[in-house]
């Protein structure tokens, strides 16, 4: 689900013209907390389903805030995934594009990652440094207090949606994306292999073995 294009700051992809510099895509946010990984998990699936050029830059960024800084800056084009609370239905997808994103970014602060990389963009356009587009892809969290969950159904149906959207302003923006058609190797892969999701899904022990949501004995 998507939100209208008439709505303030949301733009479907189509109709950009190439932009000249690097590409880079980045994922933000963290993989351990349920749909707060749908950041990652969209740059995770953008390469294992799609090869494009070397040039291309994709980034599991992680929590990582002001330390993605040098990414940013040195960015022609920036697409960005990230969980947004917007406070739409959970799943709900909406598209936000440049001066808008760092006001999006900032509206409600799910976790400390946001303020971080809000604080990223405001020094990269200080700095002079800022991508002359900017685009983030952004979803409607479910669940986010849930330690050692992963996307909830709603989220990874939306997460599809998202990849199509990603992909889509990447070929508006001149940029040769085709479907993989070899595997890709392991040590290219932008998440560390025991956290790649089949794999994260299939090993983390359920709610009634481990407790998700903090320690018991501290929460009476």
């Amino acid at each position: 689900m998507r939100e209208a294009a008439s709505d303030p700051g949301c733009h479907p992809p189509g109709g950009s013209d190439p932009v000249p510099g690097p590409v880079v895509v980045l994922g933000i946010g963290n993989v351990l907390w349920a749909d707060e990984g749908f950041g990652v998990r969209c740059v995770e699936a953008l390469q294992q389903r799609h090869e494009l050029p070397d040039d291309v830059q994709l980034i599991d960024g992680g929590t990582q805030g002001l330390y993605l800084i040098q990414h940013v800056q040195a960015a022609g084009s920036l697409l960005i995934f990230d969980a947004i609370d917007y406070g739409l239905a959970p799943g709900t997808l909406k598209v936000v594009e440049d001066d808008e994103v760092p006001r999006f970014l900032g509206a409600k602060k799910m976790s400390l990652h946001q303020t971080g990389f809000q604080e990223v963009l405001m020094l990269a356009r200080l700095t002079g440094r800022y991508p002359a587009r900017v685009v983030l892809v952004g979803c409607q969290p479910e669940e986010l207090e849930d330690y050692g969950g992963s996307l909830r159904p709603v989220v990874k149906a939306a997460l599809e949606e998202a990849l199509a959207l990603g992909v889509q302003r990447l070929r508006d923006w001149g940029v040769d994306v085709r479907p993989r058609a070899r595997p890709l190797p392991g040590d290219e892969a932008v998440t560390l292999p025991s956290l790649e999701m089949a794999r994260y899904e299939a090993l983390r022990p359920d709610a009634d073995s481990a407790c998700r949501v903090g320690d018991e004995r501290f929460l009476r």
